[in-house]
């Protein structure tokens, strides 16, 4: 006998509702339920067995759970898995929980055995009886998932509340219902219950069995349609009235003939339609041989668009769109001139490299409007598949044709305007090199038959005219860069920015936000405000989202004030709209220090001022270089000193200075990565002054590369250097001698700005930078500048 309260563990169950008597095997998996499994073991193997009401529970407390559940007995425990284990247990009788004596580390209850309620047989029960087994019988022809076995304990069981509880724990119901049945305790009102669900589920059953029904019909009806198409199909073959590949083979090769496609091009597409005609209806070689054809027949063979070569349209077309570069325009009209003198010129391929938002790809789509051609682009920005330019084998599941084939096929004319965005950006991996692949694309000897493997036939490729960009032009292979004309882009001045925000990106932005002119307006010293406090690019697309965010702010002005006028965008209110200026001039630029040399260093999004300094203290010779320099930055840094060694005793200094002290190198903003040769000279002077203790003139930016004996060789990238210095207000730049015929390519606004001083030694930049030079030396070892005498006074060590 089971005593009538009880401390047993408690096992929560999900979607499972156990009665007493029912036997039964599940997995039990949570770290709660086995340790609750692991504690009835150890005792008298009875557990409490109720379900939770919240399924997705994983951790079920006291209120996760329904009060009446059943009190089992575990038959056996079978290690399922590492995580879990396999349960039979049998039910007892039903139990509820008064209250958990404990959740963790498993649940405990205090348990409350229910009252087996009687019952006197009477007309009632007979008759519920009878209505059970009416709905049982109704619900079986419905639902024929139910085991013979079942039926034969159904007829056998007469007591209300055991036949209440055995149906209840063998129909297929949703655990609530069960639950509603288990948590009666009265016999004759549980088989009530019972019926009532028996009821919803027959009427359940007798709708999902219509819809079956209805399914099965319309799935015998498609079948029937199958087979007499078929059939339909056999008898017009037998007539030799079917539409079949044979016919449709035969249509294709009427498309082709009327092509006027090349012979060899025309014998091939032949063919295919030969293989085509021979295919079983149905094939799927047959659809891979006609989806090969379909797109060769798409492709412009033949279809060309008329070139405008009206050089004064297209030169207002390129200046209604982009203010500025005028080397680039110049280039294309160029190439419509040449056009208009000898049509059958082809093989212009330009290759546009600047920075980021200067217009490089903006102007293609204007170069296509002005010169009449058809535009299409394609990115090839992390490329790194060979065939995604040459295209797959059409052997392959799922092949198609490369992207310089496809985009043609985009335009839809053999002669349009293709641009080949960031060509720089090309990877590289096993499945082969795109830019290799590119070479007979942008070689005008070969890609008059560019053969593509899917199409794997030439087509013509000459008429096209090919724009190439890049950021960084180191960046594209040697063979690849030797076969395009490269045009540099070179970064905005203030005022190209100026105009190109006034004439282009505001009223840009004012249409795509939908507000008119007259409610929202920009001064001029607005906009130079944004730009220098707001922006620091190459290009403008910065400028161009700060205006659109002034936009943003401005649209909700006028939804949400009825009253809503107009808006004028001041200087003075920048912070408001835009929050607090983000480039602030350097408080160190406005004095002439000692050991800091403004540098001037080149990336790919143009140039930057490149500050670099030197500290020296008493030590033994150490020199330490930091601000993430790269292997030949720290190279150039080791040949300044040495050249300025060589110069101690023109410097004032003693010859084995380098013996007494440490110099430490640093190049601020220490978390880019830095390197190349050019900041060469700007070491040497910055170390000379830290040495001489003579201020560096803050106005003054320097570049070149330094030699042993003090030579300052040349530089690149001198146009983005020379932008650089002008946007942060220097007004001489030391420069090598051999890049003065560079300074062409120079913007006439910066040469007015800043002298340029070509220099050819280190001693003609020390002479320009510092404020004054160190006195030599004199014979006796005694320096002879009063100047050096004050830092002789402070660091003997350094000087004789």
């Amino acid at each position: 006998m089971i005593e009538t309260n009880l401390v047993l563990p408690v096992l929560a169950v999900r979607g499972l509702v156990f009665f007493p008597g029912m036997m039964l095997q599940f997995d039990v998996g949570r770290k709660k339920s086995i340790l609750a499994v692991s504690e009835s073991i150890g005792k008298d193997r009875l557990i409490f067995l109720v379900s939770q009401v919240d399924l997705s529970e994983n951790e079920p407390t006291g209120e996760d759970l329904y009060k009446i559940g059943v009190i089992a007995r575990i038959k056996q425990v079978i290690q399922h898995s590492d995580d879990g284990v396999k349960l039979h247990v049998e039910g007892i009788c039903r139990g509820e929980i008064s209250s958990l004596a404990q959740e963790d580390p498993f649940l405990l209850g205090n348990i409350v055995k229910c009252p087996v309620l009687t019952y006197k047989k009477s007309y009632r029960s007979e008759a519920l009886v009878r209505i059970v087994h009416e709905k049982f019988d109704e619900y079986l022809r419905l639902f024929k998932h139910v085991p013979p076995d079942i039926l034969l304990g159904v007829l056998q069981e007469k007591d209300c509340g055991r036949l209440a509880d055995y149906i209840a724990s063998n129909i297929s119901i949703d655990f609530e219902r069960k639950q509603y049945i288990l948590d009666e305790l009265r016999p004759l009102k549980r088989m009530q219950k019972l019926i009532d669900v028996l009821t919803e589920e027959i009427q359940i059953l007798a709708v999902e069995n219509e819809i079956n029904q209805k399914a099965q019909a319309q799935i015998d009806e498609n079948q029937r349609e199958y087979f007499l198409k078929e059939q339909l199909r056999a008898i017009t073959s037998e007539l030799g009235e079917e539409d079949n590949p044979q016919q449709e083979a035969d249509e294709l090769r009427q498309k082709i003939t009327a092509l006027g496609l090349p012979k060899l091009c025309e014998e091939k597409l032949l063919k295919e339609c030969d293989k085509l005609y021979r295919m079983p209806y149905g094939s799927h070689e047959a659809s891979v041989i006609r989806l090969y054809i379909d797109i060769c027949l798409e492709l412009p063979w033949n279809k060309m668009t008329k070139e405008k070569l009206d050089l004064s349209r297209a030169q207002r077309v390129l200046d209604r769109d982009h203010y500025g570069l005028e080397k680039v325009k110049e280039r294309f009209v160029e190439i419509l001139a040449v056009k208009s003198l000898a049509p059958k010129q082809t093989g212009q391929i330009i290759c546009l490299v600047g920075p980021p938002g200067v217009g490089k790809t903006s102007i293609a789509r204007s170069i296509a409007e002005a010169t009449g051609r058809k535009y299409a682009r394609v990115s090839l920005g992390g490329v790194s598949d060979e065939a995604e330019i040459m295209g797959h084998r059409k052997t392959y599941v799922g092949s198609m044709p490369g992207r310089i084939i496809s985009a043609v096929k985009q335009a839809g004319v053999k002669n349009p305007l293709i641009l080949l965005d960031e060509i720089d950006k090309l990877g590289q991996n096993f499945k082969g090199d795109p830019a290799s692949a590119l070479l007979e694309v942008l070689d005008p000897e070969q890609n008059s038959e560019f053969s593509d493997h899917y199409i794997d036939m030439p087509f013509d490729l000459s008429h096209v005219l090919f724009i190439t960009t890049a950021n960084d032009a180191s960046r594209i292979p040697g063979p690849l860069y030797d076969r395009m004309d490269i045009l540099e882009l070179g970064s905005y001045t203030l005022e190209e920015k100026l105009n190109i925000a006034t004439k282009h990106l505001v009223k840009k932005q004012l249409q795509k936000h939908g507000i008119k002119a007259s409610q929202l307006k920009f001064t001029k010293s607005s906009l130079q405000a944004l730009i220098e406090g707001y922006t620091r690019e190459a290009g403008v697309r910065t400028l161009e989202r700060n205006i659109a965010a002034i936009c943003r702010k401005a649209a909700k002005m006028i939804v949400s004030d009825p009253e809503f006028k107009s808006f004028t965008v001041k200087p003075e209110n920048l912070d408001e709209l835009l929050g607090p200026r983000k480039f602030l001039h350097d408080e160190l630029s406005i004095e002439d220090t000692i050991g800091l040399v403004n540098g001037l260093a080149w990336t790919s999004v143009g140039g930057e001022l490149l500050p670099i300094e030197v500290a020296v203290m008493e030590g033994h010779g150490k020199i330490q270089l930091t601000g993430s320099l790269g292997d030949v930055m720290k190279e150039s840094a080791n040949a300044a000193i040495t050249c300025i060694r060589t110069r101690a005793g023109a410097l004032g200094l003693s010859p084995k200075f380098y013996e007494k002290c440490d110099i430490h190198i640093h190049a601020p903003e220490g978390a880019v990565p830095k390197d190349g040769p050019s900041a060469g000279t700007a070491m040497a002077t910055a170390i000379t002054s830290a040495l001489c203790g003579i201020p560096v003139r803050h106005d003054v930016a320097m570049t070149g590369e330094i030699t042993l004996q003090g030579r300052v060789l040349p530089i690149g990238g001198l146009k983005e250097k020379a932008m650089a210095a002008y946007k942060n207000g220097m007004k001489t730049v030391i420069i090598p001698a051999d890049n003065v015929p560079d300074l062409s390519e120079v913007d006439e606004v910066v040469k007015n700005k800043i002298r340029f001083v070509p220099v050819k030694r280190i001693d003609t930049v020390l002479e320009t930078a510092l404020n004054y030079m160190p006195r030599p030396t004199g014979k006796d070892g005694v320096v002879h500048s009063a100047d050096n005498a004050v830092q002789h006074a402070k660091a003997p060590e350094l000087y004789q």
